[in-house]
C-alpha cells in the first residue's frame, strides 16, 4: 500500500522537556513522536476521541529509537511520521527528529488497534487505511 508524505510536526524544547543540563531528557523524544503520529491521525479526520468512542483505540506495541545528537533548551525541532507498513491490526510508522538539517532521533513505532472491552488487537477500520494512501 502506498503511503500518505511525511507528516511533520514542529516542536519547541521546553525547561520542563530538559534535564539540570539543558538536555532533552531520552524519554521526551517518545513524547514527541506520539505527538506527532496524534496529529497526523487528527489531519486525516481521525482524533484519539473519535476512536475510543467507538471502542477502540491504538496502542504502541514496538519502539525501536537511535540518539544521534541532543537536543537542547529552546530548539526548534521537527518530527514526522511515516506510515511505512499496514497490516490488518497494525501500522508501523518511520518517525525522525531534527534540527534544522540535524538528524537527532530516528525511531520505528509499531502501533496496533485493540478493542478497549476485550483488549484484543481488531481489524483496522478500512476508512482508516484508506486515508493513509
Amino acid at each position: 500500500m502506498s503511503v500518505m508524505a511525511n507528516f511533520t510536526l514542529p516542536v519547541r524544547v521546553y525547561i520542563e522537556d530538559t534535564d539540570a543540563g539543558g538536555i532533552v531528557y531520552y524519554v521526551n523524544y517518545l513524547k514527541y513522536c506520539e505527538r506527532a503520529r496524534s496529529e497526523y491521525f487528527r489531519t486525516l479526520g481521525f482524533d484519539k476521541p473519535a476512536f475510543l468512542e467507538q471502542g477502540h483505540f491504538f496502542v504502541v506495541t514496538e519502539a525501536n529509537t537511535k540518539y544521534h545528537a541532543p537536543a537542547r533548551l529552546d530548539d526548534e525541532l521537527n518530527v514526522t511520521a511515516t506510515v511505512i507498513e499496514t497490516k490488518r491490526v497494525s501500522l508501523l510508522f518511520e518517525q525522525l527528529i531534527s534540527r534544522e538539517n540535524q538528524r537527532l532521533v530516528s525511531s520505528q513505532v509499531r502501533i496496533a488497534y485493540l478493542d478497549h472491552n476485550t483488549m484484543k488487537p481488531k481489524a483496522i477500520p478500512l476508512d482508516v487505511l484508506n486515508s493513509l494512501t
